[in-house]
């Protein structure tokens, strides 16, 4: 059978493909092939995201038969309810959904009660990750440090920097001079006044296989 598969992870430094591989593995083992790849790095707390969008209205419209997921919490960790709703919704478009790493058949009869587990351990997970965060942070500013990404410039190089751009450097060059990325070296320009950035958006993908030759 012919089937989608949905990955997400919940920065854009994470990799997907350690669930590609597994969903790959599983769907050849029961003869599917993995005809699209839905792609989101975006957090899993938030259950309106671009390409999860997308993906629920294909399976509303009866396009889906069926999706495979690495775990229930790659679809939502937003709580109970939620997580409930989309696993209705799947079901009510016709579409079998299929998770790898969970242990759960989703079609059981005990369908909800599986579901609410999962959903309830995935939200106390979420809950744990923030509570590690909010004391790393109180343990850090306690000794007098910032919270945060570091500043990847250093005075001195922000001043060379905005002199060479007065000087006629692209942003390139400059870049590669100070061996600093382009975009911390923009973000530093911007902050003086001396270089416009634009709001960055973030860029979510549905990737759709190619065709078996």
């Amino acid at each position: 059978m012919n089937a989608v598969a949905y990955l997400r992870v919940s920065s854009a430094s994470q990799s997907l493909v350690m669930q590609r591989d597994a969903i790959e593995r599983a769907a050849e083992r029961r003869g599917d092939r993995i005809v699209e790849w839905h792609e989101e790095k975006m957090t899993g707390a938030k259950l309106e995201r671009p390409v999860l969008g997308n993906l629920r209205e294909a399976v509303r419209q009866g396009r889906v038969a069926r999706l495979y997921v690495y775990r229930l919490d790659r679809l939502t960790r937003s709580g109970i309810r939620d997580t409930l709703d989309v696993v209705d919704e799947i079901s009510r478009g016709g579409c079998e959904l299929v998770t790898i790493g969970d242990g759960f058949d989703m079609a059981g009869p005990g369908r909800t009660l599986v579901v609410a587990v999962l959903a309830w351990a995935a939200q106390m997970e979420r809950d744990a990750i923030g509570e590690r965060i909010r004391a790393a942070r109180a343990q850090v500013e306690a000794k007098g440090g910032a919270w945060g990404r570091p500043k990847r410039m250093a005075r001195e190089e922000v001043a060379k920097a905005i002199k060479m751009h007065a000087d006629g450097h692209s942003i390139r060059e400059i870049s590669a001079q100070l061996r600093v990325p382009r975009a911390t070296l923009a973000r530093a320009l911007s902050q003086k006044g001396t270089y416009g950035v634009g709001a960055k958006s973030r860029v979510v993908r549905s990737r759709v296989a190619r065709p078996a030759r």
